[in-house]
């Protein structure tokens, strides 16, 4: 109950609630976009997502450090556009973290909620709009309902891998921002204090299973609304 271990735990849980936010928003998107091509497009695009997949982890995350990195394009577009100026670095810093998390977690976000769109039919959304629901209608009223267990699945694979990353935070965000896995593996390297990061991942294994049990009440309330 020390205040700097409930800071991290406190910080993680936030991040993992934020990532999740921006990935099922990002995830639903792309869904969508997916299901309305044609199935010869939507096996090419679908590629496209899966491809960085066979690269490892490691490499894609010191692939994002020379994106962001002073000089690189990401940090010369946003000084040519103004929205930066030379000073401003990208890496190490909290932004450059949480992009990194995003981009490591959207496509297990992307897959469950396409899983549940793809069936259905474009005329739905057509009857609607023909009905008179508007653009944001036919999204909340007819294509979220569909799409709600495949989010929650989203939900579920994007929130609890978070909570343990710690490559992300080290190599962009510097090791500034903890989450609980640089906590854990910095009581094991760093201070070898073995009981101490025992009892911190015995409290993450317990967060995780408190999100599982959530997300299950609300998969059997989503089972139960449905039937």
């Amino acid at each position: 109950m020390d205040p700097v271990y409930l800071k991290v735990f406190s910080y993680s849980l936030g991040m993992a609630a934020l990532n999740t936010a921006v990935c099922l928003v990002l995830g639903y998107v792309v869904s969508y976009y997916l299901s309305s091509r044609s199935p010869q497009r939507q096996m090419l695009l679908l590629l496209l997502i899966i491809v960085p997949f066979w690269t490892d982890f490691l490499v894609r995350t010191f692939a994002w450090i020379n994106l962001l990195s002073p000089g690189g394009p990401v940090n010369s577009l946003t000084d040519a556009i103004g929205f930066t100026d030379g000073a401003t670095q990208w890496i190490p810093s909290q932004g450059a973290s949480f992009v990194g998390l995003v981009y490591a977690f959207l496509p297990t976000a992307i897959f469950p909620i396409y899983a549940a769109l793809r069936g259905v039919d474009n005329s739905l959304g057509e009857a609607a709009r023909d009905l008179g629901c508007g653009w944001w209608r036919v999204h909340t009223r007819v294509l979220l309902p569909i799409a709600r267990p495949g989010m929650l699945a989203a939900a579920l694979l994007t929130f609890i891998p978070t909570l343990g990353v710690f490559v992300i935070p080290v190599l962009l965000g510097g090791g500034r921002d903890q989450l609980v896995g640089n906590l854990i593996v910095t009581l094991y390297t760093e201070f070898r204090n073995q009981p101490m990061g025992a009892a911190a991942s015995v409290v993450l294994l317990l967060l995780m299973v408190a999100s599982m049990a959530v997300f299950g009440l609300a998969a059997r309330r989503l089972r139960r609304k449905s039937a």
